[in-house]
């Protein structure tokens, strides 16, 4: 089982930036970040392709956040600029571990980290 470990999350106000991190005890395959809000559903935030330069990003992400890993550190990144209160929620890192499916499904990433809160006022 991998081991995922979030850092960096934080208050900031409206239109400030802050940077995600994920360690992982090692890292192969997909990996990905998540939003959830109280009583919500996990939403993808971005993903990251093994083997790839591509990413994927949901359209409110689009233009503002940034996904980065680096597999030597076995470490992946989400980059986030012009935060809005509406980006408040906790974020985790997931990795596939095995999981199939498409990158934008909660159910196709079977290794979670135990996330790290981003709070953004107005």
């Amino acid at each position: 089982q991998v081991q995922l470990v979030e850092s960096g999350g934080g208050s900031v106000q409206a239109g400030g930036s802050l940077r995600l991190s994920c360690a992982a005890s090692t890292m192969s395959g997909g990996v990905a970040w998540f939003g959830q809000t109280p009583g919500n559903e996990r939403e993808v935030v971005a993903a990251s392709y093994s083997g790839s330069a591509t990413q994927d990003y949901t359209d409110f992400a689009k233009g503002r956040f940034s996904i980065s890993r680096a597999n030597i550190k076995n470490t992946v990144s989400l980059q986030m600029n012009s935060l809005k209160p509406a980006d408040t929620d906790m974020y985790y890192c997931a990795a596939r571990c095995g999981g199939w499916g498409s990158w934008d499904k909660e159910g196709s990433y079977h290794c979670w980290g135990q996330g790290t809160q981003v709070t953004v006022s107005s």
